[in-house]
């Protein structure tokens, strides 16, 4: 098994100063760690600049929520990735659920993100996941494909290796549900195969499938147990630095038990 992520996305919460006091109070709680997992932390990006700042002493890399899918010009409000790049993030979300359905973003916009990030060496966190109908019409395999394929499978090779891909089931994100260890497994193995059909084996292991969708310092272990099951992309639980650690904890668990 290989080692964990575990990606933190604040979505929009804390004030400045509340964010400083998390920021630090996760980076003195990775300070005495020996860590084998990547952790990332993707806070408002209010404050991106704050956190690469903490992180240049401390053992995660910080990532964006969002970008522009346009290059530069007049776009009020919007953040490119090149700005990104000027402030040292390493990692952006792309194609949240949330994102696609209150902001109506569409796959023909998630490729030009996508396209841009990488080319300003940004590495894209793509979100994919079905509804609840979906799920229960049995239809959440043909969702999930479509969106992968529309979305990553024009990059190349190369491009594509710096993807990694976070599967939340839109029916788990905020309510409480969880995917079990199985349901989490199934469609992780699923997404594996897809990218080992188009990109062959090495890439569709080296790749990382992160799980999203209530994962918690209580679950953690269990859906990291799973085989293809490569660490988490936490919401609410990333904004406590006490639960953060514990679903650290949990990768480094798993990664130290193999």
């Amino acid at each position: 098994m290989k080692n964990k992520i575990v990606a933190g996305n604040w979505k929009m919460n804390n004030t400045f100063s509340e964010a400083e006091d998390l920021l630090v109070a996760i980076a003195e709680s990775l300070e005495d760690m020996r860590l084998e997992t990547e952790v990332i932390i993707c806070p408002p990006a209010l404050y991106l600049e704050m956190a690469t700042d903490v992180a240049q002493e401390s053992n995660f890399y910080v990532g964006a929520q969002n970008v522009s899918y346009a290059e530069k010009g007049a776009y009020t409000g919007e953040i490119s990735a090149a700005m990104l790049n000027s402030v040292d993030v390493d990692f952006c979300i792309v194609g949240h659920s949330e994102r696609r359905t209150y902001f109506h973003e569409t796959d023909e916009e998630l490729v030009k993100k996508i396209d841009l990030l990488l080319a300003n060496e940004i590495n894209p966190i793509f979100c994919c996941g079905e509804s609840l109908a979906d799920r229960q019409n049995d239809n959440f395999k043909l969702v999930i494909e479509k969106q992968i394929k529309n979305t990553l499978f024009h990059l190349s090779a190369e491009q594509f290796e710096n993807v990694t891909i976070a599967y939340e089931p839109i029916w788990a994100i905020g309510t409480g549900l969880t995917a079990t260890p199985q349901q989490a497994q199934e469609v992780h193995a699923f997404i594996r195969k897809l990218i080992e059909e188009k990109y062959g084996t090495e890439i569709a292991y080296n790749t990382y499938i992160l799980y999203g969708g209530s994962c918690n310092a209580k679950n953690a272990l269990d859906l990291f147990t799973c085989e293809d099951v490569d660490g988490g992309l936490i919401g609410g639980a990333s904004l406590s630095a006490k639960d953060f650690i514990e679903i650290i904890n949990a990768a480094e668990t798993c990664t130290k038990n193999d």
